[in-house]
């Protein structure tokens, strides 16, 4: 069990890493399931185009969503945006910079499906099988065919095995002509996915590094935030059950002790300890208000303003400097004087 603890308390210290690792495991497993995709073409004109455009494009959406299902900070994400603004401001350059971190990561498998996909090219073939320019690569002495059969007898070019117009134009020729089309759209989209993330990873930080560091510091503390405030509660749980079961069960050996006349034991130390640990919330009522309040008006990020340093001229304006707090022994020798 302490290994497992280990295990999850390292991933959690290294969650950027590990999903960098789902993600690439994610875009191999892409690949894989492509390679292992039966693809069937219909062959037929009024399903060629959606049944290939749609194994281009609907898996890599699907990888897409899962990207973000998989990614833990969706739903801090969520919460953030949606959470009431209380005392605490929301900036919407923290909520884009957490969204474009997530898509970018979500986007490896989807890209590498696209890229493997059009570079195969089984799904072009199928999808514009009826656009091949039979003027040019055909036979122009082959009797003319009405404007529907032409069409069917094209939507057979991805099925050797019931295609029946090679007068009209040879079918590894059609074949051919397709994938070269779909290989190098495969590789211009290899190109310029690399040129937009080379952009996107190295260029921004450059225009905008004041915006750019300020963005990725308040991300990191509202996941840091998160976290300790889950491992608080947690603590406050466990905690609070502890200290019921034992007033339960001291109930019950205080009945036991009336009825048969034996003296209750001694509450062990490690429940004073956990009773300690309440910070004062020691009923159901004032921890649901406390988890609301948490929610609708989280605390300011101003942490003892008056006690803030203010002669390097970073810290605003000019402080009062900080009172000192009157006991109450100076206050009753000052009455007692008077």
């Amino acid at each position: 069990m302490d290994k497992f603890r280990m295990i999850f308390q390292f991933l959690q210290s290294n969650q950027e890493s590990f999903m960098s690792g789902i993600c690439g495991i994610m875009a191999l497993a892409s690949a894989q399931m492509y390679s292992a995709f039966d693809f069937n073409c219909p062959c037929l004109p009024h399903y060629n185009l959606a049944y290939g455009l749609g194994i281009l494009l609907v898996p890599p959406f699907i990888l897409f969503l899962l990207g973000f299902v998989l990614n833990n900070n969706v739903s801090m994400l969520a919460e953030e945006w949606r959470r009431p603004r209380g005392q605490r401001g929301k900036d919407p350059a923290v909520l884009r910079y957490m969204f474009c971190s997530m898509a970018q990561r979500a986007m490896i498998a989807p890209v590498v499906w696209v890229s493997v996909t059009l570079l195969d090219g089984k799904c072009i073939t199928c999808a514009f099988c009826t656009s091949v320019p039979v003027d040019t690569l055909g036979n122009t002495s082959h009797p003319g065919l009405s404007q529907g059969e032409m069409k069917r007898v094209l939507a057979r070019i991805p099925c050797k095995e019931i295609y029946d117009g090679q007068e009209l134009i040879a079918n590894e020729v059609a074949i051919r002509y397709l994938r070269c089309i779909s290989q190098a759209l495969g590789w211009c989209f290899v190109l310029l996915m690399t040129m937009l993330a080379f952009l996107v990873r190295s260029l921004r930080p450059c225009f905008t590094q004041a915006a750019f560091l300020k963005s990725r510091y308040w991300s990191h503390y509202i996941d840091i935030e998160r976290k300790l405030f889950d491992e608080t509660c947690t603590e406050h749980a466990k905690s609070f059950a502890k200290v019921c079961i034992q007033q339960f069960f001291e109930g019950m050996s205080t009945d036991l002790a009336a009825a048969r006349c034996h003296p209750p034991k001694k509450a062990p130390a490690d429940v004073g300890e956990a009773a300690e640990k309440l910070l004062g919330i020691t009923d159901q009522g004032t921890m649901n208000t406390a988890l609301k309040s948490w929610h609708r008006c989280k605390p300011p990020l101003n942490l003892h303003p008056s006690a803030l340093p203010n002669g390097n001229g970073w810290a605003g304006e000019a402080q009062p400097p900080p009172q000192t707090p009157v006991s109450r022994k100076e206050i009753a020798a000052y009455y007692s004087r008077v």
